[in-house]
């Protein structure tokens, strides 16, 4: 970090429909391109931030969080209104603060929550983009719950991973700290807790989850899987637009 900088913590809100995910690409149209644009006109140079994660297209957020360095010699609240005032209507800066110098948003985390929403029959309109609408099918909530034990506490989660096919890798050894499936009318829910997730790990747990639901495989059938470490076909990835990234912990 230069001298006279100062490192901030923001976090951040997104409707991820119209956006190509969290991470930069060529293309542009990221929630991240946008956010850097509007931080180099505010600081008049060009300022990179990093994420505490990657979300893809269609995914949404409640609690992203992202760092940046950047000399600001005027009250926070300033530079917190001038950052909302240029972003587009489905990105919001909850709020930003000061942060210290060795704060890092993915490194200095400690885990993360995420959940996914489903909707037992067909969705109002205005929801349909934020959830996985499953139509005449009924889920086993108690199946579900069942097999979502088994997974709970630290292991291998190389079965419910995917390649990003960027040459990166993530260690696969994972503690899960919560996974639960609510329902509550035709809403439901699938809540999680982890120090930290694969690449597609949620939505492929979640579609897991909901072949048990459905009764297409059996609870056992998920430790099988975890225990073989190896994804198969019968893990079905889950659709983006159900999935929201809740909070970032540290």
């Amino acid at each position: 970090m230069k001298v006279g900088t100062q490192r901030w913590k923001a976090v951040c809100a997104y409707d991820g429909t119209g956006f190509n995910g969290w991470q930069s690409q060529p293309g542009g149209n990221t929630i991240q391109d946008f956010i850097e644009a509007r931080l180099a006109v505010i600081f008049e140079t060009p300022v990179r931030i990093h994420g505490s994660g990657r979300t893809d297209a269609g995914v949404h957020a409640r609690g992203q969080v992202f760092h940046f360095d950047g000399a600001w010699k005027h009250p926070t609240e300033h530079l917190h209104r001038a950052l909302k005032a240029g972003l587009p209507q489905g990105i919001q800066i909850a709020r930003i603060a000061k942060a210290k110098p060795d704060f890092h948003a993915r490194y200095s985390a400690t885990g993360k929550r995420y959940f996914y929403s489903l909707f037992e029959g067909d969705a109002p309109p205005w929801e349909t983009r934020y959830c996985w609408s499953l139509g005449r099918r009924r889920l086993d909530i108690d199946a579900m719950n069942a097999a979502a034990q088994p997974l709970l506490g630290e292991h291998d989660f190389s079965a419910f991973g995917a390649n990003r096919g960027d040459g990166s890798e993530d260690n696969p050894v994972k503690d899960m700290r919560r996974l639960e499936v609510r329902k509550r009318g035709p809403k439901i829910m699938i809540i999680t807790e982890a120090s930290g997730y694969l690449y597609k790990m949620v939505r492929s747990l979640t579609g897991a989850l909901v072949s048990v639901g459905l009764g297409k495989i059996a609870a056992e059938d998920l430790s099988a899987m975890l225990a073989a470490k190896q994804r198969t076909h019968r893990i079905e990835t889950a659709p983006a637009q159900g999935l929201w990234l809740d909070k970032v912990f540290y």
